[in-house]
């Protein structure tokens, strides 16, 4: 049996529950991570990330049964530009590269610590689009509610541009008609 056909992109596939954006007025930088060094996309995905789960769920840790049903994508088209020119420049120069940057190369190492402060315990999910990555996203969140793997989605987009500021949005999906 196959799923039912479906365009992510219609409104109708999905409900917003919650909704964040950096930066929002009189954001200046998001605030450091700690164990994350040199680049903003942890920090800006950290940070979208806890002000729309606090704009769902209130403080942390979300409710119990809310964490065991909420599932994390994280989704960028770009990736953490800061880091990996860094890294290949020192590498071009000769040099080695810190141990932290090994482990914040990972896109999963931010979600993995959202998830943890907040007890998200659905899947973590990373996704780097070729074409449109809000299409991507919806389509994950999609496929995520309708195969009963989670109640929630919290999708995050960061995204560092080539020569403009990061910026970071993030969005708590859940089925057609919940709230």
């Amino acid at each position: 049996m196959t799923a039912p056909a479906f365009d992510p992109t219609d409104p109708a596939a999905l409900t917003v529950l919650a909704e964040a954006h950096w930066p929002e007025e009189g954001d200046g930088d998001p605030p450091a991570l700690p164990g994350f060094v040199l680049s903003p996309f942890n920090p800006l995905t950290a940070a979208v990330a806890g002000r729309c789960l606090t704009r769902r769920h209130g403080t942390r840790p979300a409710p119990a049964e809310v964490g065991a049903e909420t599932a994390v994508v994280l989704v960028s088209a770009s990736g953490d530009r800061t880091s990996a020119g860094h890294v290949r420049q020192t590498v071009a120069a000769g040099g080695r590269p810190g141990p932290l940057l090994f482990y914040q190369s990972v896109p999963n190492s931010v979600v993995g610590h959202v998830a943890a402060r907040w007890g998200l315990r659905g899947p973590v999910i990373c996704l780097c689009p070729v074409g449109d990555a809000a299409a991507a996203a919806r389509g994950e969140a999609v496929d995520l509610l309708r195969g009963g793997e989670a109640a929630e989605v919290l999708v995050v987009r960061v995204e560092e541009p080539a020569g403009e500021p990061p910026t970071a949005s993030a969005l708590i999906f859940g089925p057609p008609g919940t709230g």
